[in-house]
Order: structure tokens, then C-alpha cells, then sequence
């Protein structure tokens, strides 16, 4: 088979050399590239004879999958798959992989991390440092308050994790609610009476039309007054233009890590220019430990993949 890696994997080359041994010595191609496609144009001719494609977090249009018609598996280094069309890949019977688990310690930190730079005023901070004003930017701490966690999947129990330690009274809400999080004291709400009650809410579900805009208006008008919002999750899932508006309006307060499209950001977009808002380019999973655990994770599903074995598979 022709596997072809089209996205850099970010972890030391070695890695990758030492797949390509191990495949060219079971009698498979290996191509690798160190940088992203420019375009569609270059992203099909990266794959247009590839039986097996590697890609992170770059759109995989239909354009592309339509024509390569050698395509059977595509393994995914990242957790959400929403990047690539679905419906082109349930159309021409193309397999999914993806990497599941491999940054849930790098996204549960960025929360606590996005919670603390929100509650201690780091955007206030760094301006009151040079501008020669006396203002002392009274923060908060993160324990003692009601933090709520929308999403009890592998993140969410990590995250409820480290919360504990921060001595927080944990709400949780998830469509599935788990024993295992249950055992860890952890009070599972309606999704209303949670947004009503925590000081600080945080998104753990993943985008998809069930949950695009899944806190639109009617959602965030229920939170409390000055409470915090942090999204880690998918940008979608938010009304930002309603959540701009709250934020402006001195309503909420958010930590965001995730938007409506990938940065950069274009200047008209409602959350670049939010007051009462700190936000990161898209990097909670972004960590050298992620990067080397992805890898392992891909590169696991390849050789079991080609020894006919199928392991975290997204079914379409």
C-alpha cells in the first residue's frame, strides 16, 4: 500500500523514519511531508495515488476525497474529525481513524490555565504595567466556586480532576452521565440549572449539527452575572456573536481557545476585539507530550490497521 503523511506530525523526525523502516521492510510506501498544503489543488496531489492518507487538523474537502480513488483509510492525528467532509468519506466507504486521548492532559490544563489568566486579570495586568496607572486589578480565586463542566468524556473527568485539587464544587452535565464520574462527588445537573448555578462553565463536546450553537442565546442569557465562560471544545458550539455582545457588555467574562474558523482571526470577527475576554490561537492540545503521544497513538492504528485490525474508529 502507498501511505502518505501530508501534515508534519510535529515530534522529532526519528519517529518518522523509523515508521518508514518498518513499513518499506513489510513491503509498504511511505512518503512523508514536512509542511501543509497550500491548497486543495496541492493536497489532492499529495494524494491522489495514496491508499492510506495521515493528516492533523487541516481541511479534507470533498473536492479531494472524490477523486483519489484509491483511498480506503484516512488515520487522523487529532481528536475531532469535523475538518473533514464526512459525507465524501461515507460516499466513497473511506474507513476513519483518529487519535483520541492523546491531548486530554494538554486541554484540562489550558482550562485551569485560561480560568486563572481570566479570574487574575492577565489582559488588565500586562497594560497596567506600562502604563503608569495605579490600579491594583483585584482578582479572584478559582476555589471555592461552582465550576461547571458541560461534556464528561475523557477531558472532562480529567479536568474534574484537577478541579478537585483546586477545591472547587464540581457541576457536571452530559448526555451520558457516568458512575465513575458520579463516584468522584460530582453532582450531575440539567443543563439549565447549571448554567443558572456555576461560577465558571467549560465546554468539553464536540461540533457537529446537534451541537452547533448548542449555548446560543437563550443558553448564555441563563448564566450569571460576571460568570466565566471557557471553551477548549469547538468554536461552533457557541453563539460568539451573541457571546461578544455579552462580553462587551460586561455580562460574562471567557477564556477561548476556539472560534467559528481556524486563526488567524479576520478583523471584523466579534471576538477578537471582545472586552472581558482572553484568548489563545487554538492551542490546548498543542504540547510537545501531545505531539509525541499522537504519534505513537497514529502510527499504532496504521500497523494494526495493515494487520487487519481496526482500533479508534469514527463511525460515519
Amino acid at each position: 500500500m502507498k501511505i502518505t503523511l501530508i501534515n508534519p506530525l510535529e515530534v522529532d523526525e526519528s519517529i518518522i523514519i523509523n515508521a518508514q523502516e518498518k513499513l518499506a521492510a513489510m513491503g509498504h510506501e511511505f512518503e512523508y511531508y514536512n509542511d501543509n498544503a497550500k491548497d486543495d489543488k496541492e493536497v489532492y496531489e499529495r494524494l491522489k495515488e495514496t491508499d492510506i492518507a495521515m493528516i492533523t487538523n487541516k481541511p479534507l474537502t470533498a473536492a479531494v476525497l472524490n477523486n483519489c480513488p484509491n483511498l480506503e483509510m484516512i488515520n487522523v492525528a487529532f481528536t475531532g474529525v469535523d475538518h473533514i467532509d464526512l459525507d465524501a468519506a461515507r460516499k466513497n466507504g473511506i474507513t476513519i481513524l483518529n487519535a483520541s486521548g492523546y491531548s486530554d492532559d494538554s486541554v484540562a490544563e489550558l482550562v485551569i490555565g485560561l480560568t486563572i489568566a481570566v479570574m487574575r486579570k492577565f489582559n488588565a495586568n500586562r497594560a497596567n504595567m506600562f502604563d503608569g496607572e495605579s490600579n491594583p486589578l483585584l482578582g479572584q480565586l478559582i476555589k471555592g466556586k461552582k465550576f461547571g463542566v458541560i461534556g464528561t468524556g475523557n477531558i472532562g473527568v480529567k479536568l474534574i480532576g484537577l478541579l478537585q485539587a483546586f477545591g472547587c464544587e464540581i457541576l457536571a452535565y452530559s448526555r451520558t452521565e457516568k458512575d465513575t464520574v458520579k463516584e468522584m462527588g460530582v453532582e450531575y445537573l440539567p443543563l439549565e440549572d447549571l448554567l443558572k448555578e456555576a461560577d465558571i462553565v467549560s465546554l468539553h463536546i464536540p461540533n457537529n449539527p446537534d451541537t452547533k450553537n448548542f449555548l446560543g442565546k437563550e443558553e448564555l442569557d441563563l448564566m450569571k452575572e460576571n460568570a466565566i465562560l471557557i471553551n477548549c471544545a469547538r468554536g461552533p458550539v457557541v453563539d460568539n456573536n451573541y457571546l461578544a455582545e455579552l462580553l462587551n457588555a460586561g455580562k460574562l467574562r471567557a477564556g477561548i481557545d476556539v472560534f467559528d474558523m481556524e486563526p488567524p482571526l479576520p478583523e471584523d470577527y466579534p471576538l477578537r476585539n471582545a472586552d472581558n475576554c482572553i484568548l489563545t490561537n487554538h492551542v490546548a492540545y498543542y504540547t510537545e507530550e501531545a505531539m509525541e503521544a499522537r504519534a505513537e497513538i497514529v502510527f499504532d492504528n496504521l500497523f494494526k490497521y495493515l494487520n487487519g485490525e481496526i482500533q479508534n474508529e469514527i463511525v460515519l
